[in-house]
């Protein structure tokens, strides 16, 4: 394991975290542009630089190798693609990698994203999403080292860490190197939710972590090496490059939408708590303008706020297409709150079909068979948090042992 240090990283001896609460206090507004709950920021002398923008930290170790790429439309230096700076800089790329919703990011969630050819640089582009969700002994074999570089937003459930997980097992399977450049997490202030029971894993949980697991993609990719959850407990040959000039409370407004029905930072600081819904006869906004910033069903018994959710880019079929759904408008500022149940739980003690409100998926999603039984008790949000410990806490002493950042949690 290598882990290539900043300056910042020198102040670290002098930032012991401190254990979350349950439920993480809403941070003060970021911007105006971000007008949701986050960390206030807090004036930097120095500018922050993503793990891939410090190119002279990790351009030697690409020079004169044959390069993988696992990449997406957030895999960005500025304005330029990861890929055309490290093709322009004379790397031998020879392979991309893509996940959930393509290399531009425009396949629909869940969507099955074929192979396909880069248009601007020729290069093969092999779709690890559908059938092939882990890179094939084949596909590394004319490989040296394989790049991670892609924008998490901090939720066990968001596909491209299982992406992430897959990279690191072929590596380790096939004697390949693993660089993570890291990225900040911009739900990576706070922990909270169910841990994962490992019963229900899944592409949508592969890690015993709660739900919000507080860590950037480079801290993940330790901890799961670390604690050996590759298949067979093997180790991938890993380096980091971290993030600099970052800490756990600085904000940070993504310049990229991470995936096609998160277009902004309000929907990125619900998705904690609204991704949920994916397993209910709820609609997250998906067709909407406002996608994870609404949400609604026929079935809802309040007739105060309703949209129709109709056919668009990343969206193509979304749930209820041309129907009316009621709901809740959560586009105001005030809304992004950190993880929550209480939309959970008023729209199903509002449903006039308790009996159709979950699906299958619900159990993948949470982590837990225990959250849908006790909604259907209905227990309130500060008891069915309480039954999260001791698991939440025990998640929070290991996350300590993997942190690259300060924190004030």
């Amino acid at each position: 394991m290598l882990i290539l240090y900043t300056s910042f990283l020198l102040a670290l001896g002098n930032c012991a975290p401190k254990q979350a609460p349950a439920t993480a206090p809403a941070p003060p507004q970021a911007t105006e542009q971000a007008a949701t709950a986050g960390p206030e920021p807090v004036p930097q002398a120095k500018p922050l630089q993503t793990g891939a923008a410090q190119l002279e930290l990790y351009l030697p170790q690409l020079k004169g190798k044959r390069v993988g790429l696992v990449v997406n439309q957030t895999s960005m230096i500025g304005q330029t693609h990861l890929v055309d700076t490290l093709v322009s800089r004379g790397v031998d790329v020879v392979t991309i990698f893509a996940p959930e919703h393509g290399f531009r990011g425009e396949a629909d969630a869940g969507a099955h994203v074929k192979d396909a050819k880069d248009i601007r640089t020729g290069l093969p582009i092999i779709s690890l999403y559908g059938q092939n969700k882990k890179p094939s002994a084949e596909q590394v074999k004319g490989l040296d080292i394989l790049v991670f570089d892609i924008q998490d937003v901090g939720t066990r459930f968001y596909t491209y860490i299982s992406t992430m997980h897959y990279v690191m097992e072929a590596a380790a399977e096939n004697n390949k190197p693993v660089l993570v450049l890291d990225r900040p997490n911009p739900n990576g202030h706070y922990v909270d939710g169910p841990v994962l029971d490992m019963k229900h894993q899944s592409f949508v949980g592969m890690h015993p972590i709660p739900i919000v697991h507080g860590l950037t993609v480079g801290e993940l990719a330790e901890m799961i090496n670390g604690e050996k959850w590759l298949k067979g407990q093997r180790q991938a040959d890993l380096t980091v490059v971290p993030v600099a000039n970052y800490t756990h409370n600085t904000a940070y407004i993504l310049p990229v939408k991470p995936s096609p029905n998160l277009p902004n930072q309000q929907a990125i600081v619900l998705y904690p708590s609204l991704c949920l819904f994916e397993g209910t006869n709820v609609s997250v906004g998906r067709g909407t303008p406002t996608p994870f910033q609404v949400i609604g069903s026929p079935y809802y018994l309040k007739k105060d706020f309703s949209f129709t959710p109709v056919s668009t880019a990343g969206a193509t079929e979304p749930p209820y297409k041309g129907q009316t759904c009621y709901g809740m408008n959560l586009t105001a500022p005030s809304k992004a709150q950190p993880f929550t149940l209480a939309y959970l739980l008023e729209m199903y003690q509002n449903s006039s079909e308790k009996d159709k409100f979950f699906n299958n998926f619900f159990e993948k999603l949470a982590g837990t068979s225990r959250l849908r039984e006790q909604i259907k008790a209905g227990k309130s949000e500060a008891e069915i948090r309480a039954s999260w410990e001791p698991a939440l806490t025990a998640y929070k002493t290991l996350r300590k042992q993997y942190l690259l950042y300060p924190e004030n949690i």
